[in-house]
């Protein structure tokens, strides 16, 4: 029983933080995009004026639009939390959600407490 608790929580915990941690290009503001590991303010501009111009279709059209965001960095993007078209990058690891999961799962398969 504590043990489905303690999934239960985890998988609670997990699903909150990736949630908040999402930031939407195409609607974010500048303080918004900053607050995204990678994204610093000459990126966070470039952005912005790249966005006046038409919202980000998806990731590949931001990809050509935004100067040097490749595959590699638009993965490590994506997996801090950011999104275009309210979709993270396909293949992309979730970042913040991914240790708790994990943690949840070395408690689903850890060994019982011996008893006294």
């Amino acid at each position: 029983m504590i043990k489905k608790l303690m999934l239960a929580v985890a998988t609670m915990i997990a699903t909150m933080g990736f949630a908040l941690a999402q930031v939407d290009v195409n609607k974010a503001d500048a303080a918004a995009l900053d607050s995204i590991k990678g994204v610093g303010p000459v990126m966070s501009k470039q952005i912005l004026a790249e966005r006046s111009k038409g919202e980000f279709k998806d990731w590949p059209d931001f990809q050509k639009r935004i100067k040097g965001v490749g595959d590699k960095r638009a993965a490590k993007l994506s997996s801090a939390g950011l999104v275009v078209a309210g979709k993270p990058l396909s293949g992309a690891p979730m970042g913040k959600a991914a240790p708790v999961k994990q943690k949840a799962a070395e408690a689903k398969t850890a060994p019982a407490p011996a008893k006294m």
